[in-house]
């Protein structure tokens, strides 16, 4: 479905096929396989580790009809399926409007809910699609650890969404977890929790970016827990979904089942909610902003031609990190973990495994900060407020107004 890109060469020779699949991705795609795509910033939470630092709905979001046309471009290019996040997607008014256009254009869906709008009715909806997959966040696998980090109520919400899933038949939801250093040793726990609701459980790392760079200290796992962390994968990693997030723990041993490779620009994208094109969901960046889909001439004019797209497409030295002998395995490690923790592209990860990380950060230079801002106190650490059940519905005075639905039909 997808293949290399042709790039041009003043040599004439044949190129010598690519062995490993790895290698193939490296020098990236036509099409990425998957992107992700926040469709708000809009967001009834304010997870103290938000990637985008979502709260309150941008003024440029991208319109519906704009939406529908960059579907359209993924089904031309034969992108298999796209993340839709935010934000809280839900919130848009034309949310299942666009799922449903997706889906019906051969693009599958997959989105990631706080579980604000799963009741009965909408799990009844999405039990009877085959092609809508749905991923619940939860960062605790009890009300204590998660909603410290989530807010008071967020973990009753996301229990509601999952039972209503359940009762509906919708099979094989996922339980989507931030591994912090608070909730590594609830594993086991997240893992009873999917199988109590047929669910399967997805762990991903927790990123120094958006809200997470004020909170990365605080909450990033230990070199203890990363091992844990990396003996809990060896032995329940399969069944267990992870997002290709972990590469750099596999200098602890053999690697662990995925992409062990950054697939910034190569596999993997993000479209942000008024159409700008990022190299990763988590390097939300000007040094990582590929294009503008209205701008730019669409979607595959970006993938295809933007400078730099190509940049992280051409051979990859690895710096320092490829005389290690762990450098095969773990690739370098997260490139959106070195930039907003003040580390060199080519330096090793900031939670390096063998300790490279520790030395580097000891020496690393100014932190830069996450181009977009959209908390909704306009503030990064502020005290934790309940979290309704049921979102606003009183019409906002303004367009910065802090309902996070803010100018939006709510019907």
């Amino acid at each position: 479905m997808t293949s290399m890109l042709e790039r041009p060469s003043a040599v004439t020779a044949p190129v010598a096929p690519v062995g490993r699949l790895v290698d193939q991705f490296e020098l990236g795609l036509d099409a990425p396989i998957c992107l992700t795509w926040e469709l708000t910033y809009a967001c009834n939470l304010s997870c103290v580790h938000c990637l985008s630092s979502s709260g309150r709905r941008d003024p440029r979001e991208l319109s519906t009809e704009q939406c529908k046309s960059i579907i359209d471009e993924l089904q031309r290019m034969q992108v298999f399926y796209v993340n839709i996040g935010g934000g809280e997607p839900t919130v848009r008014s034309d949310f299942w409007e666009l799922v449903d256009y997706a889906t019906a254009h051969q693009v599958g869906v997959k989105f990631s809910t706080n579980g604000v709008k799963i009741d009965k009715k909408v799990a009844a909806r999405l039990a009877a699609s085959d092609y809508v997959d749905v991923q619940i966040s939860l960062d605790g696998a009890t009300a204590e650890v998660n909603d410290a980090v989530r807010g008071p109520g967020s973990f009753a919400m996301a229990v509601r969404a999952l039972e209503n899933l359940s009762e509906a038949g919708f099979k094989d939801a996922k339980i989507s977890v931030v591994v912090t250093r608070h909730n590594v040793s609830q594993l086991d726990d997240f893992k009873a929790l999917a199988d109590k609701y047929g669910a399967t459980l997805r762990i991903t790392r927790l990123r120094p970016s958006g809200r997470g760079a004020d909170v990365w200290d605080e909450l990033h796992p230990t070199q203890a827990q990363q091992r844990e962390l990396y003996n809990w994968l060896v032995a329940n990693g399969e069944g267990v979904l992870t997002g290709d997030s972990f590469f750099h723990l596999s200098a602890y041993g053999d690697a662990l089942p995925g992409l062990n490779l950054c697939g910034a620009g190569r596999v993997v994208c993000l479209i942000d909610p008024i159409g700008d094109v990022y190299a990763c969901p988590f390097a939300i960046h000007d040094q990582f902003l590929a294009g503008n889909i209205v701008a730019d001439g669409g979607f595959q004019q970006v993938w295809q031609t933007s400078e730099l797209f190509q940049e992280l497409r051409s051979p990859q030295t690895g710096g320092a990190c490829s005389k290690c002998n762990h450098y095969d395995s773990c690739r370098g490690g997260c490139m959106a973990a070195k930039f907003f923790t003040g580390l060199p592209m080519d330096g090793p990860d900031p939670e390096c495994v063998i300790g490279n990380g520790e030395l580097a950060l000891a020496a690393a230079g100014e932190i830069p900060k996450s181009s977009v801002d959209h908390s909704r106190t306009g503030q990064r650490r502020t005290p934790r407020a309940p979290v309704p059940l049921t979102l606003m519905v009183r019409p906002p005075a303004k367009i910065c107004d802090e309902n996070p639905l803010a100018g939006m039909d709510q019907t």
